[in-house]
């Protein structure tokens, strides 16, 4: 009887264990006084206890850096427009869309575990995207931000520039959702970052990736029954826009 107790025990354990963690998609915005991306969203995240709160990063045309998703928002296109114009926008919440430099200096001074999950989005030269990344980790070094952050992007360039610049405890990973996990290993990349549709279609990308020592992440779930999907195919994180949903979710509430 002692013995099959601890085996459940040790099960139990064992499939805690193995819980995806959450990703809060553009920080946590479906929620009273936030919007995507905003100094809110990053709070709201950090509040309710996910791994990590996901934003996007542009530069702009003089150099400025950016906290926004969509290339175009409220009529100004962030890779033509100025530093100055950007950071004008207002957003949902009241709140002016937020410098680079603001965002990771609330991130700086918010105590706790909460991780940042940086996008860079993809630029129209590669030349600028490595001026991009150069920026991006001068940012994270200046805020003293490496061990707390994980890199996504789209760009396969963006990536292995990261790679590059960053010390090797930052994980990076690829959005793009092209290439196996072997590719991703022989790059030296952390994983696949991929949208749920692409594992679906590779489902043995994941023991793949696994069994090579890399993670997988997948985005942007927020159906029940795709977070349990997921949760039972193991991937290791589930970027949401539903966060507290996905808690209830691994919780057993929903």
């Amino acid at each position: 009887m002692k013995i099959a107790a601890f085996l459940t025990a040790a099960l139990i354990g064992l499939s805690a264990v193995a819980q995806p963690k959450i990703v809060a998609h553009r920080g946590h915005w479906r929620t009273a006084g936030s919007a995507q991306n905003s100094i809110a969203s990053w709070h709201k995240a950090d509040s309710v206890g996910v791994y990590g709160a996901e934003m996007d990063v542009w530069m702009n045309a003089d150099g400025g850096l950016v906290v926004n998703h969509d290339q175009t928002f409220k009529g100004v296109n962030m890779v033509n427009a100025k530093f100055a114009e950007s950071t004008a926008v207002i957003l949902d919440n009241g709140e002016n869309l937020p410098s680079l430099d603001k965002y990771l200096a609330t991130v700086a001074a918010t105590p706790g575990n909460t991780r940042l999950v940086l996008e860079m989005k993809s630029l129209p030269t590669l030349e600028r995207e490595d001026i991009a990344v150069a920026k991006i980790v001068d940012a994270l070094k200046y805020y003293r931000l490496l061990d707390r952050t994980d890199i996504i992007a789209f760009s396969i360039n963006a990536c292995l520039e990261f790679k590059k610049q960053l010390p090797p405890y930052v994980p990076v990973y690829y959005l793009d959702g092209d290439l196996a996990p072997k590719k991703l290993k022989a790059l030296g990349l952390a994983g696949a970052d991929y949208h749920y549709n692409v594992i679906y279609k590779n489902p043995e990308w994941v023991k793949q990736a696994h069994d090579l020592g890399l993670k997988v992440n997948v985005w942007t779930v927020d159906k029940i029954e795709d977070m349990k999907k997921l949760i039972d195919m193991g991937v290791d994180f589930i970027t949401t826009n539903e966060p507290e949903l996905l808690k209830d979710v691994l919780a057993g509430k929903k």
